[in-house]
């Protein structure tokens, strides 16, 4: 069955998402192994979690790239993931959601959370034909998610690294074998209904 071109899919409990992040090790790893952000992180930036972990390799190169070399998994409640969705605003003008440019650059302005839709990569990294979010919390959704939201924190760099080699090796079975089991978010159609067009 082909997936819908926008779609949230994840790793699920029935209480939590996890989404991913890339960090230095001066970050990442404290984080880790605190299971909280530490003082360094900074709660007045804009930071961008993303549901994929195979989106996650395009943006950090399989944990290569400088200032992405620590890959984490962060558990979030549900409740505060979909909080974000429901106070997100698309992160690029689409006259069949907005009335005009001017009035989503004023709902851009005001939203702690914005979205964008990207495409969902293969194992080469390479684009797919359907697209994953890319959430990104600012203000009050960016502390909220470092103090209220988060459940966990796991450092899962040497996974990416598993895995990359695997798909160096060509072996793609094993490599699929050992990603997050991803499965599609339930109720979405009513969480980002304002979010597609």
């Amino acid at each position: 069955m082909k997936n819908p071109k926008h779609q949230i899919r994840a790793k699920l409990t029935p209480t939590t998402v996890t989404v991913y992040q890339a960090y230095g090790p001066h970050i990442g790893l404290p984080a880790a192994r605190d299971g909280r952000f530490p003082p360094e992180w900074k709660r007045d930036r804009m930071t961008w979690i993303k549901p994929s972990f195979l989106w996650m390799m395009y943006r950090c190169g399989w944990g290569t790239k400088e200032g992405q070399e620590t890959v984490l998994a962060v558990e979030i409640t549900r409740e505060g993931f979909e909080w974000a969705l429901r106070n997100a605003c698309l992160s690029h003008y689409d006259r069949a959601l907005h009335t005009d440019a001017a009035s989503w650059k004023r709902q851009l302005r005001q939203s702690p959370a914005r979205v964008q839709w990207d495409p969902e990569r293969t194992l080469h990294l390479g684009p797919r034909d359907f697209r994953s979010l890319q959430l990104g919390l600012s203000g009050e959704a960016a502390r909220r998610y470092a103090d209220e939201w988060t459940v966990s924190i796991t450092d899962v760099t040497p996974l990416a690294h598993e895995i990359h080699a695997l798909v160096r090796d060509g072996d793609l079975d094993a490599a699929t074998g050992l990603l997050p089991e991803e499965v599609p978010y339930q109720h979405q159609e009513d969480l980002i209904a304002h979010l597609i067009s």
